[in-house]
């Protein structure tokens, strides 16, 4: 039988060891076999420091964002193969679209994202520049650097394709290599997709790594620069998080483990609503989906106490529906387990629950399939329960698999009360299109939560559901649910960097952090800014222009012009009576308009548009009779890689005969790469 494969230091590596088998969730059938004996565990992971950290780091974020746009690209088109091995560990078509797009979906969205929010350089810039001294030449910023080791990513075996990608994306975006190592069961899907990201031929070497098998000594080889990201439960990340070497070296450590995840029907979601039919629809679908085998399921349903017989008539009719069996049958809606064992691992917990409770549909024993043996493949029945919320059971013991139990609970503070029991879930939902109890229930259990789901009759439509973790929202959770974040967006890729406060003079941080800071020297020349190129314009570059008198004939033009006829505009007698002003002042809008006119270059050039101003403030009155100057400053430069053109933010600051600023503010152009 064949072996599974890892890819380590450079190659792919094939154990001489007999190896443990791993079978076919559907029919039982042996697939492969699978061990990491015969690597070296250290050598690997000073690989991926020597060889895959320098070269991720000397791409900026734009290029790793450009590769792994294309690399999700290129896992696109081979979805068909990766469809037909998900099937094999009992997904249906619907849950390997979840697990193969889902995860392909992250790469897009992490490309995205890094395009639009990050630099185009080797330096994240974190937050505004923090002045330290009375003159100015003392200013302090922090900065974000990818850390100098690799990111250790251990995988639960339920979503064997997204879960390595949700956690190599905003690695990879970081500049972090990544050595993935998935759980057993379902390795043979992540060694597939490992795979063709290699054959992409789009990945620096040494960027990636997978280890099929047990982890070893891996851990030994730890150092203060590496991390660990590990999904899982909640013991494993306790034994992992307390390893000597974590400990010793501080590593950085991400946990996202057991969640008893809950939904809160709300008291107006009676039968008939909107509501109550989303919340008995989403209970089941999180019921059957990967035949319950999310970290992100309903395992407690919280309702309250007169709709409990409605709730659970109409989930009864709707497991009833859902037809169990072989994936490949066009019937089934709900396919196996990962394994026998974990099947064993469901029914035991099963038997806990019960002491607590009553079966209200399904069989810890007997199930019905299509087109399967279900004896042979780990097929287990839907089984929903009713309990007692007072009992412990529910809210301690989680069954793995497709089982969820409806607890009645008596007023809003009872149901924060039950919900915060599971002592921390990745996330909740609250169905009910009560504002006001909505309200009351999610800042209740919010700090109890990663994630809240508020689900009513305005999103139901494009909602995404209560298990789907997206990659703009953090996944993760205090507690029981691990403590850590994933995702989140570029919340995601901060965790790989090492943010650090440098302190100095504005010229030297202008030089460290690549974009122009107030004090810092500037450059003016005959050749007006906005007669540069982007390949020609550096940071500095600077134009003054003015100055121009404004007049009240100027302020009751604009007035009448643009209908904007505010009173400190055109009234003085209530001018003169604000506290503010004293006065007939100049609209903000008018002396920023001024200010264009005063630094504009006017003339076709490699400027090709104005696309908006940041962080306007307007900071003195402009008066009648006022002299307006202003200093237009090259601040930013961010070359696009797939266009010819990048983006120039100026610093703008306009001032009056007196040195006061009058307004403060970012200019954003588009500027051509060449002339």
């Amino acid at each position: 039988m064949a072996m599974l494969r890892s890819y380590v230091s450079g190659r792919w590596h094939t154990s001489s060891a007999e190896g443990v088998p791993l079978h076919d969730a559907v029919t039982g059938e042996e697939i492969t076999r699978i061990s990491s004996a015969g690597i070296d565990f250290g050598a690997a992971l000073d690989h991926g420091r020597r060889v895959g950290g320098p070269a991720l780091r000397g791409l900026t974020f734009h290029q790793r964002a450009a590769l792994l746009k294309a690399l999700a690209s290129h896992l696109r088109e081979h979805r068909e193969e990766l469809y037909a091995l998900s099937a094999r560990s009992g997904a249906t078509k619907t849950d390997s679209l979840i697990d193969v797009d889902g995860g392909i979906g992250v790469l897009f969205g992490y490309a995205s994202k890094a395009k639009r929010e990050l630099p185009n350089d080797t330096v994240y810039v974190d937050g505004a520049v923090e002045p330290l001294s009375r003159g100015g030449t003392f200013v302090g910023q922090h900065i974000g650097t990818p850390l100098r080791g690799v990111a250790v990513q251990i995988n639960a075996f339920n979503f064997p394709m997204w879960g390595p990608l949700e956690k190599f994306a905003p690695a990879f975006i970081a500049g972090v290599p990544s050595l993935i190592k998935p759980a057993s069961q379902t390795a043979y899907i992540t060694e597939k997709l490992v795979e063709l990201m290699l054959a992409s031929e789009l990945l620096p070497e040494g960027a990636v790594q997978l280890v099929s098998g047990g982890a070893g000594d891996l851990l030994d080889h730890l150092t203060p620069q590496d991390l660990v990201g590990f999904t899982g439960s909640a013991s494993t990340a306790q034994l992992l998080r307390t390893h000597p070497a974590v400990v010793r070296s501080s590593v950085r450590f991400n946990a996202e483990a057991d969640s008893l995840n809950c939904s809160i029907l709300g008291p107006d979601a009676v039968a008939g609503t909107p509501e109550f039919d989303l919340f008995v629809k989403q209970l089941v679908s999180e019921m059957t989906v990967k035949a319950g085998q999310k970290c992100t399921a309903i395992r407690r349903a919280l309702v309250p106490g007169p709709l409990l017989d409605a709730v659970a008539e109409a989930a009864r009719e709707r497991l009833a529906k859902v037809v169990i069996g072989n994936p490949a049958h066009e019937s089934v809606r709900m396919g196996a387990l990962a394994g026998l064992e974990q099947r064993e691992e469901v029914r035991r917990s099963l038997k806990a629950l019960l002491e607590a409770g009553e079966v209200v549909y399904g069989s810890p024993d007997r199930v019905e399939v299509v087109d399967a043996d279900a004896e042979r493949g780990a097929f287990l029945s839907p089984v929903l329960l009713k309990a007692d919320p007072d009992r412990a059971q529910p809210h301690e013991v989680e069954a793995f698999g497709p089982v969820s139990t409806l607890l009645p609970y008596d007023g809003v503070a009872h149901a924060v009360e039950l919900a915060a029991r599971g002592a921390g879930s990745l996330v909740g939902s609250v169905v009910s299109h009560d504002a006001d109890f909505v309200r009351e229930v999610v800042l209740g259990v919010a700090p109890w939560h990663g994630r809240l789901l508020v689900l009513d009759r305005d999103d139901a439509k494009e909602s995404t559901g209560h298990g789907s973790p997206l990659p703009a929202l953090v996944h993760g959770g205090p507690g029981r649910a691990g403590g850590g974040e994933e995702m989140g967006g570029i919340r995601g890729v901060l965790h790989h960097l090492q943010r650090t406060a440098v302190q100095g003079s504005p010229r030297v941080l202008s030089a460290v952090t690549g974009r122009w800071v107030t004090g810092a020297d500037r450059q003016e020349s005959d050749l007006h800014p906005f007669r540069k190129s982007l390949a020609e314009l550096r940071i500095g570059d600077s134009v003054v222009a003015g100055p121009r008198v404004v007049t009240l004939e100027d302020i009751e033009h604009f007035a009448s012009f643009t209908g904007d006829t505010f009173y400190a505009h055109m009234d003085e007698e209530a001018a003169a009576a604000n506290p503010f002003f004293g006065g007939r002042v100049a609209h903000g809008y008018l002396v920023v308009s001024f200010a264009a006119g005063l630094f504009v270059s006017p003339e076709p050039g490699p400027v090709l548009a104005n696309y908006g101003l940041d962080n306007l403030r307007f900071l003195t009155p402009t008066f009648p009779g006022d002299e307006l100057t202003v200093t237009l400053t090259a601040k930013q430069i961010t070359p696009r890689e797939d266009q010819d053109y990048g983006e120039v933010r100026w610093d703008a600051d306009l001032v009056n005969q007196k040195g006061e600023s009058v307004a403060k503010y970012d200019v954003l152009t588009l500027v051509a790469k060449t002339r």
